[in-house]
């Protein structure tokens, strides 16, 4: 199967400014998605997509192949730069063509190994046509069924879910336990078919598999009080990321 890794580099992030290349236990962030990436063996391409470019030019350090995107606004949905990319390996002189699948392995994991890579790709790769794509996943912490939305002040709550047992106990006044359990995807990586993007204008098609992350692995940098913790963990020995050789 040819399959191509996308690592999505979007500058001008408002929350961690130059997340992308801030050092982490001595290197970028991007390098231990793109490390992973090599070290898991699935994939055929791997390349930096990104309208940023301190972090395209890390793509020669890791020999990595490097496609610029248009800059982003922060609304616009991934199928626009996705199309983008994979457009560059249909027009390229390359022999690797059109890619069956993609995968997109977002930067903000940085405790996504190469092991978790290869899960998910076997897993993958044993659905065939069953499913148009995977994506990582994760037990939700915050229970959707106890949550309310407000038009404002001096406006009623509604419930999100207005559902209830069947005794007629409100979800939202019942113990979690006894609440279906719900997943929330996570950031680690997404696998589809590139029909997905030719066909149904996607980047998942229209049946998603999930892929369970353990521990860590699905763990994201959004935010500062993310970062610092990040830096916790691997202080304390808690995770263990990639391990990152510069080739070039």
């Amino acid at each position: 199967m040819r399959m191509v890794a996308l690592i999505p580099a979007r500058a001008g992030s408002r929350r961690i400014p130059g997340k992308n290349t801030k050092l982490l236990a001595g290197h970028p962030l991007i390098a231990y998605t793109i490390a992973a990436a090599q070290q898991s063996g699935v994939f055929t391409y791997i390349a930096i997509a990104a309208d940023d470019e301190s972090a395209l030019s890390l793509a020669q350090v890791w020999s990595v192949t490097r496609i610029w995107r248009e800059p982003a606004s922060d609304d616009q949905p991934d199928i626009v730069w996705v199309r983008q990319a994979l457009s560059n390996f249909r027009n390229d002189n390359t022999s690797f063509g059109r890619p069956e699948a993609f995968a997109i392995l977002r930067p903000t994991s940085p405790f996504r190994t190469a092991d978790t890579i290869r899960r998910a790709f076997e897993q993958f790769h044993a659905m065939g046509d069953c499913c148009d794509s995977l994506r990582a996943v994760e037990p939700v912490k915050q229970h959707p069924y106890k949550m309310w939305i407000c038009a404002g002040p001096g406006y009623p709550i509604t419930p999100l879910h207005p559902g209830a047992h069947p005794d007629g106990t409100p979800w939202h006044s019942s113990p979690t336990q006894s609440l279906s359990t719900v997943y929330v995807q996570n950031s680690s990586l997404e696998m589809a078919w590139t029909r997905c993007v030719e066909v149904f204008g996607t980047i998942s098609g229209r049946k998603v598999a999930p892929f369970f992350t353990q521990r860590f692995e699905g763990f994201s940098i959004d935010y500062p009080e993310d970062w610092a913790r990040a830096e916790h963990l691997i202080a304390t020995g808690q995770v263990k990321l990639p391990d990152v050789h510069v080739s070039a």
